[in-house]
């Protein structure tokens, strides 16, 4: 029996199963296929960008690891996500930073970034049929050196990260009208304090200030969709951090705004997978960047863990597939970068097919008639249920590698292609 066959035959008795307990895995399949994933392009060069020929990180954005083989140029950046791409069931996207611009070897400094240094990228995203989304820049600059960019005191700093937002939205809105869908363009900063403020609410203040100055003009929510992410604390700035989430919360929902939740950026006691529902209950959309913590905003590998499951649960069983945008956030430099990319993405999207095969409307009836013994029974069996196999046959079917095929091609590629980087 051919492989192919095999794994039919392991998907048909696995639809058998799922059909008993009321799921239909043909119908979870085909909406899986609706949800697309956001990359985010920092994976692939170690938070670089394309600023310099020597870019690299800074302001707590730095990624670890000295794994060889990294993307250079925008060249190599492009080759590598195509790989990835090809490697991924489903139609995804991309998240781009401000700093992964195409000047031509001009020096553009962030607060003249413009849509012209976004077109090659707009082209090559619809030659691979991908959305594209957006986000500011504020760190790995000079002007961001103190620690401060909106939050600043010093006006003229201010002034300048003002403006490059202002312009970083222009962008988005221009990505938005050329793909035919929403840009998201995510807005997080790194200001904070590295020892206890004595004002805290001086410095919100003027980051309100500077946010009502960057939101003043108002763009067609089908070309431009503008998030705030949060952070409990980050490199420099342990003490406080002036984009708390209740802050940016309380203005996300005052302005009609997305909010973003990083799964990195809260107290690691605290779960997103909790925060989705109480969200979305005040707003009309929102962005996950989808992470995986290890002890602080590591920023590791998104790996199939109980909250990653749980995150999918949340936006399947409530509904909220076409409000929540999912995205992902980690950098790893220690191991290969795009299987860092495959596994990620491959594991964020097994978790929302294990949600899409859950029995919703049966376990929801257990809980309004408090037979809660019921509900935790079907909760535990789901989780012997062959998804597996069910996985296998979607990635057949989507003319993907199955199973660790995907690391095959991964190790060919970085044998023909990444070993020969200097």
């Amino acid at each position: 029996m051919s492989d192919a066959k095999k794994i039919e035959k392991g998907y048909q008795a696995a639809k058998e199963q799922y059909a008993e307990i009321g799921v239909d895995a043909d119908k979870a399949m085909e909406a899986l296929k609706k949800i697309p994933i956001s990359l985010h392009c920092w994976q692939a060069d170690d938070v670089g960008g394309f600023e310099t020929e020597a870019g690299g990180a800074g302001g707590g954005c730095m990624a670890t690891g000295g794994y060889p083989g990294k993307a250079r140029n925008v060249k190599e950046h492009r080759s590598d996500l195509e790989k990835v791409y090809s490697l991924l069931p489903g139609k995804h996207r991309l998240a781009l930073h401000a700093s992964y611009l195409e000047a031509g070897g001009k020096n553009i400094d962030r607060d003249q970034v413009a849509p012209e240094h976004f077109t090659g990228w707009v082209n090559w995203a619809k030659q691979q049929q991908i959305g594209l989304d957006f986000n500011q820049t504020f760190f790995s600059h000079p002007k961001a050196d103190s620690g401060f960019t909106l939050a600043s005191y010093d006006e003229g700093i201010r002034n300048f990260w003002i403006d490059h937002a202002i312009a970083c939205r222009k962008i988005g809105e221009y990505m938005g009208k050329e793909q035919g869908t929403p840009c998201i363009l995510n807005l997080w900063i790194p200001d904070g304090y590295k020892d206890i403020p004595v004002d805290r609410y001086k410095s919100r203040a003027i980051l309100k200030e500077s946010l009502d100055k960057i939101f003043a003009e108002k763009f067609d929510r089908n070309y431009l969709l503008d998030s705030v992410e949060s952070k409990l604390f980050g490199i420099g700035a342990e003490s406080c951090t002036i984009g708390s989430h209740e802050f940016y919360l309380g203005y996300a929902i005052k302005n009609n705004i997305l909010v973003c939740l990083d799964a990195g950026h809260y107290h690691p006691t605290e779960v997103i997978s909790d925060k989705i529902s109480s969200v979305m209950l005040y707003l009309d959309e929102m962005l996950l960047h989808v992470s995986r913590p290890v002890r602080w905003d590591s920023d590791h590998v998104v790996i199939l863990t109980d909250e990653i499951k749980n995150i999918a649960a949340e936006v399947v069983r409530n509904n909220l597939l076409n409000r929540v945008h999912i995205g992902l956030d980690f950098f790893d430099a220690s191991i290969n970068r795009i299987a860092a990319y495959v596994i990620g993405t491959r594991c964020m999207i097994k978790a929302l097919l294990i949600a899409l095969l859950e029995p919703t409307d049966t376990l929801r009836k257990f809980e309004v008639q408090a037979d809660y013994t019921s509900r935790l029974a079907i909760l535990e069996e789901l989780k012997t249920m062959p998804f597996g196999a069910v996985w296998d046959y979607y990635c057949l079917s989507s003319d993907t590698p199955v199973g660790k095929e995907w690391l095959d091609e991964v190790k060919q590629y970085e044998k023909d292609v990444l070993s020969k980087r200097g």
